[in-house]
């Protein structure tokens, strides 16, 4: 039986300009063909066996032929299998996504094809340049930077009298071919000029002149493809519309040492105030409720009438285990639910319960603040928690009643080791400007991965707390600045206003 082709525009750059149906068709594909421009973050929805195939193409290095692709697609589908073919921008436009559905076609393929954002619309979008504006261009013109194909040339004249914007795709190479015909032809040289490199990713570069000097800026900067040429009045509404490049993160690089399941929230704000997240997990979270001695304590849960969360992974875990054990949720009815901050109590909430105590500081210090003159000799209390945890809370509080601790989970070394020479060599390079530890385990298991903690001594090293701060401390490091609430949103916050 044979499958099917989707030809799928992945949009400009940024991940997040994708279409729901071209996600969609990401998620279901048995085999993924994909372009250079392709977003990576994209290849993340793929499932779980789904074949991936680069074919990107680069000036004067192809990795395979138009012929080869063709032929790729064809054999995969003829395999039965569901075949998406990611291109950057939109399939029709310079893409040759038309060429590709007419070769599958022929050989009696199913092609569907899902348009994208073309970086001639979105790329400008992200550079504060509307590529129509009625003050200024009622129309708009999109051209193959490919300028001379079999000794032909683009009719100059027609282009130099048009009033709207033009829109210069794969046309690096030839802009000072562009700016002098278009001179020559009767367009003013101080025509408004602007060049987006890598448009609405996080490495955007735009710089802006006229006909007559765009083409020397370009060369001071060492712009290069993948670039947009934008000629026309609207690229002088940059200066008001910028909003990519004003972003507070914009162009910064931040290191993500959380374990991959939980780095989503920190790397998405990141995202989402222009930054970018190099997402390097040093721990990685073990869970040991299926343990004998553990599982029985959860089964005997109403004797105790505190239960105290020291963490997400911890709460997340427990009533994993509770549930999966056919326990009802009515058995912690007259319990005192405990828990370190606002992200734990999220998790915990997430099973329809009522958290009873958040202490003023996220800390274990902060619980045992609020429970010291509350608690009587008693009380019972249940804390699941790190195996590596700190003793602190136990200690203290098993000095008024008594106190169970269930080591629930393990904090392992992650699976950062593998890209540690990359991340070594961004740090060496000081291309990384800020690392965030959201734990002491964080900072330690980097520290091991690295081997070297004066690696990370120009760095700016940004801390979720005082415990976490400490063990940065203990390295001969600097905390750059630790956050005034404990959580990810307190990151954000000292990130934000660096």
């Amino acid at each position: 039986m044979k499958g099917n082709v989707f030809l799928v525009g992945a949009g400009p750059g940024d991940a997040q300009l994708i279409t729901l149906k071209g996600l969609e068709c990401i998620k279901k594909a048995d085999v993924i063909v994909y372009d250079r421009l392709v977003s990576k973050k994209l290849l993340d929805y793929k499932k779980k066996h789904c074949e991936l195939i680069y074919v990107g193409k680069k000036s004067s290095h192809h990795t395979k032929t138009q012929e080869e692709i063709n032929e790729i697609m064809y054999q995969k589908a003829m395999e039965g299998k569901v075949v998406t073919r990611l291109k950057g921008g939109d399939p029709y436009i310079f893409g040759r996504g038309g060429e590709e559905a007419q070769y599958l076609k022929e050989k009696k393929i199913d092609v569907e094809v899902i348009p994208g954002i073309t970086s001639a619309i979105g790329g400008l979008a992200y550079a504060g340049i509307p590529i129509t504006h009625r003050n200024h261009a009622s129309s708009f013109h999109v051209i193959t930077g490919h300028l001379k194909e079999e000794e032909k040339d683009l009719n100059w004249k027609v282009l130099a009298k048009l009033k709207g914007t033009l829109v210069f795709l794969m046309g690096m190479s030839e802009l000072e071919h562009i700016t002098q015909n278009l001179i020559k032809n009767g367009m003013k040289e101080d025509t408004p000029v602007a060049v987006i490199n890598w448009a609405t990713t996080n490495k955007q570069t735009v710089v802006t002149g006229t006909l007559k000097d765009i083409y020397e800026i370009t060369l001071k900067k060492a712009l290069s493809s993948p670039s947009i040429i934008v000629v026309g009045r609207v690229v002088n509404l940059r200066q008001d519309l910028n909003f990519f490049e004003n972003k507070p993160l914009y162009g910064k690089k931040i290191l993500v040492t959380r374990a991959r399941n939980q780095a989503s929230k920190l790397t998405q704000k990141i995202y989402e105030l222009g930054g970018t997240s190099i997402e390097f997990p040093v721990i990685q979270i073990k869970d040991l409720s299926n343990q004998p001695s553990i599982i029985q304590e959860i089964q005997r849960i109403e004797q105790y009438n505190y239960i105290i969360f020291t963490s997400q992974n911890g709460a997340k875990l427990f009533f994993h285990r509770f549930f999966s054990l056919g326990l009802d949720i009515r058995k912690l009815a007259n319990m005192t639910i405990v828990s370190i901050g606002k992200a734990t109590a999220k998790e915990i909430e997430k099973y329809h319960l009522h958290v009873d105590i958040i202490p003023k500081k996220y800390i274990a210090e902060g619980i045992f603040e609020e429970l010291k003159d509350r608690l009587v000799p008693e009380d019972k209390i249940l804390i699941p928690r790190a195996k590596n945890s700190r003793d602190f809370l136990i200690e203290q509080l098993s000095n008024i009643c008594l106190v169970k601790e269930l080591k629930i989970y393990e904090t392992l070394l992650g699976e950062g080791v593998e890209s540690k020479e990359k991340i070594k060599n961004l740090l060496k390079k000081k291309e990384i400007d800020y690392v965030t530890f959201t734990s002491s385990s964080t900072v330690r298991n980097l520290i091991k991965i690295l081997k070297n903690p004066k690696i990370l001594q120009d760095i700016k090293l940004i801390s979720i707390g005082p415990i976490t701060s400490k063990a940065i401390e203990n390295f001969g490091l600097n905390v750059y600045k630790q956050a005034k609430n404990y959580d990810i949103d307190g990151l954000i916050e000292i990130l934000k206003q660096d």
